[in-house]
């Protein structure tokens, strides 16, 4: 909880650090990588760097969690703090990286907004950054401990055992530990790390979700190559394509990710977009697994039907459960495919049962309008989950 004087401040100038909130982070992270390049080049998405998109997840989450504080003093938000965490957990971040990060971030404070920054608001801003840091850290302490590795230590060498061409630009990759212990268990919705070097040196990592079944002895992921015209943006993905086969060795980490089916004995919606759909691959081969009987209904939104990967295991996944039905949509659908499944993703059509929990992913603006129609049809905010691969901009200010 914020200090009652730190309160006072902080809601006094949240108005002028949040319209700066943006210049601050892109200059944040200009010092940060002036200081410490290898950040950039081995542990940040230089694809996300170059859009602007880690800049405004920045500058959404410390926005959204000072407004946390001093609107709801008495609450945390701890879904916004736990998607993070096991997205650093998953990069082995450390409690010392928090200290570069504060160094380099007030400094770009001081800067942008100049004589405003009074000793007052130094430190109750500071006293924002350490509640949102220790949070993380606590948690990413917790996840370490899960996994049963040292803090930051989360890589290991895999061997590619095969790979499989899922349509023209989307391959499946299956991994085993190349020590031969077992793979690592993992929960029906999560992701690991991959990290791959690249021509120019660089260690560069992206997340991928797992979709391979939780009691699999070979873990797969599917990997969508992304067309980033020369900019950084794909550069991973274009790599695994185009170097990675039978018999090479990646290096990946421990599995993460809050997108998880939690032991739910409720009708659930699994709805997903483009690669979205790899997480709820695995989140329906373990609802086969384990007799799952309530209503599951399966949405999907593509561009065709070529373009939708693993298109015979999403069906046939579905059709293993008692009480399951999936519902695809086509913006360019096969001759006789039904109308009111042709375009975007709509879900008026649909029955969603009482007591539905939704799990989400995709692209940003597909999760947020499937969202917006679920509380529409009286599905709670707390049901409803999601996933977001790259930077996370729900909460960021356009």
């Amino acid at each position: 909880m914020l200090s009652e004087p730190s309160t006072a401040t902080v809601r006094a100038t949240l108005p002028v650090v949040g319209a700066a909130i943006g210049d601050i982070a892109d200059l944040f992270y200009r010092k940060l990588f002036d200081a410490h390049p290898e950040l950039l080049r081995d542990l940040f998405n230089r694809g996300n760097q170059a859009s602007g998109a880690q800049r405004q997840a920045l500058a959404g989450s410390i926005a959204a969690f000072a407004t946390q504080l001093v609107e709801h003093p008495d609450a945390r938000p701890d879904v916004m703090l736990g998607r993070i965490a096991h997205k650093h957990a998953s990069l082995g971040v450390t409690a010392a990286q928090y200290d570069v990060v504060h160094t380099h971030l007030f400094a770009a404070i001081a800067e942008v907004l100049g004589d405003a920054v009074t000793p007052e608001v130094a430190a109750a801003w500071d006293e924002v950054y350490w509640l949102m840091a220790n949070a993380l850290i606590a948690i990413e302490d917790r996840l370490y401990a899960q996994q049963g590795v040292a803090a930051g230590d989360v890589w290991r060498a895999w061997e590619v055992t095969a790979r499989i061409e899922e349509t023209a630009d989307v391959a499946t990759f299956q991994l085993r530990p190349a020590d031969g212990a077992p793979a690592p268990a993992f929960r029906p919705g999560q992701y690991v790390s991959v990290q791959v070097e690249l021509a120019d040196g660089a260690r560069q990592i992206r997340q991928y979700s797992l979709s391979s079944a939780p009691d699999s002895p070979v873990r797969s992921i599917t990997v969508k190559q992304v067309h980033g015209g020369g900019s950084p943006d794909g550069e991973v993905s274009a790599h695994l394509h185009a170097h990675t086969r039978a018999g090479d060795r990646l290096r990946v980490s421990a599995p993460y990710g809050d997108l998880v089916l939690d032991g739910v004995d409720a009708p659930l919606l699994l709805a997903s977009a483009g690669i979205g759909c790899t997480p709820m691959l695995s989140m329906l081969d373990h609802l086969a697994a384990t007799g799952h009987s309530a209503p599951v209904t399966v949405v999907h939104g593509d561009r065709s039907p070529a373009d939708h990967a693993l298109r015979i295991d999403h069906e046939r996944l579905t059709g293993k459960l008692p009480d399951a039905a999936a519902h695809f949509w086509y913006e360019d659908p096969e001759p006789g495919h039904p109308v009111d499944r042709t375009g975007l993703v709509d879900l008026s059509g649909l029955v969603v049962p009482t007591g539905t929990h939704a799990y989400l992913c995709g692209p940003l603006p597909f999760m947020r309008a499937v969202r917006a129609q679920l509380l529409a049809k009286g599905v709670p905010a707390a049901d409803i989950h999601y996933e977001v691969f790259g930077p996370d901009l729900w909460f960021a200010q356009d």
